[in-house]
């Protein structure tokens, strides 16, 4: 053998093996989010999956107009409340409050009973209940109405006598006439394609913005930047700003498609919408920033990005419906930014509201701004330190 040269490595070894195994158990150790991350993503999708997805929702939040107090109004309401797909919980005393309350979403149905219908009920003269849907979202109501097509023959049963009563047999003593507001046709996309926005602008301006920073940790030329006199704040606009450009031309033209190919409706709420728009581009920018500040290589950052991004799609009611989830996971979706992001995007197309109406979900979005910023400004001082 010639002297510096390696002997020729001819079969398994376990002594090799051992080594590699030994080393990768130590690289374990050393990257613990990326293992971490590994083992909670599956448990996490395990957990939404199996309690928080539900397309049957109940219990939904109902309100009711009665216009006369009487014996068939009151067995009417019973027969709704005893209902599983209906929880009454507002009474109101006017129309106008009643389409406030399914304008702002507060509610999921409006039904009203009229002043005569006791006495259309008696005489068979086509007595009527109007019931309003929040149709935004086609599958959170589909079931919901299926379940009062009963309602017309069972709520009046022990109620009718008489001529009444024998009427009934051959044809239900009144109708329901349904209303599905917002989007009459039943059409998924106007639920779906205003979601995409909330969606699209999360999963590329958080994992655009961590990911970039990060890869400058890595190359090192962050370190120059350090040197610097610059400040945090500083720092973190310059380098958020483009990304903000790169966010408005994105929702410019996610709604142009919307428009062109999916016909969505574009009812207004401009305003709102802008403020909106502009809030959640900024925080999406800042929870990125803020990624970039906990990680240490474009892999972990690109990890913690689909982290948050696997909530956002599950509970924030773009998939599936908000109401349909359980109560614990309903106060997780409302802690994610992009569900109050998609009730502003879903109202301002759909519904047309105005700032007052949109107010909840822009204060919501605006803490959430000064929070994450103030968050990323706090982490961006430490690495300096």
């Amino acid at each position: 053998m010639s002297a510096g040269r390696l002997p020729a490595r001819r079969g398994f070894s376990r002594q090799r093996m051992t080594a590699v195994l030994v080393k990768e158990f130590i690289q374990l150790t050393r990257d613990r989010l990326t293992y971490a991350m590994i083992l909670a993503v599956p448990l996490v999708q395990m957990m939404l999956f199996g309690y928080a997805i539900n397309s049957d929702p109940r219990h939904l939040p109902t309100a009711l107009l009665v216009q006369e107090n009487s014996v068939f109004a009151r067995s009417v309401v019973s027969a709704i409340a005893n209902s599983s797909y209906f929880e009454i919980e507002h009474e109101v005393r006017s129309p106008e409050e009643l389409d406030r309350l399914i304008r702002t979403g507060q509610v999921q149905f409006a039904i009203t009973i009229p002043g005569d219908f006791t006495r259309r009920v008696v005489r068979g003269d086509g007595a009527q209940i109007l019931v309003e849907a929040d149709a935004t979202d086609p599958t959170a109501v589909g079931s919901a109405v299926a379940a009062l097509a009963s309602l017309p023959s069972e709520a009046l049963r022990h109620d009718l006598t008489g001529a009444a009563a024998a009427s009934a047999r051959s044809a239900p003593p009144f109708e329901l006439v349904v209303h599905r507001r917002y989007n009459p046709e039943n059409v998924t996309a106007y639920n779906i394609v205003p979601g995409l926005l909330g969606v699209v602008l999360t999963l590329t301006l958080v994992m655009m913005t961590a990911i970039g920073v990060t890869r400058e940790q890595e190359r090192g030329t962050m370190e120059s930047l350090l040197a610097t006199p610059v400040q945090p704040l500083e720092v973190m606009i310059g380098k958020l700003a483009p990304f903000v450009i790169v966010g408005l031309l994105q929702t410019a033209i996610i709604l142009l498609v919307a428009r062109l190919l999916f016909g969505v409706p574009m009812a207004g709420g401009w305003a709102g919408l802008a403020i909106g728009t502009s809030l959640f581009i900024i925080g999406s920018l800042a929870l990125g920033f803020l990624i970039s500040t906990l990680t240490r290589t474009q892999l972990q950052a690109m990890q913690l990005s689909v982290f948050y991004l696997l909530p956002s799609i599950l509970l924030s009611g773009f998939m599936f419906p908000f109401r349909g989830m359980p109560e614990w996971a309903q106060w997780l979706g409302t802690v994610i930014p992009v569900t109050h992001f998609l009730r502003i995007v879903r109202g301002a197309l759909l519904k047309g509201q105005d700032l007052a109406e949109m107010a909840p979900s822009l204060l919501a979005l605006a803490v959430f701004v000064c929070v994450v910023s103030a968050l990323a400004l706090a982490r961006y001082r430490t690495t300096l330190d």
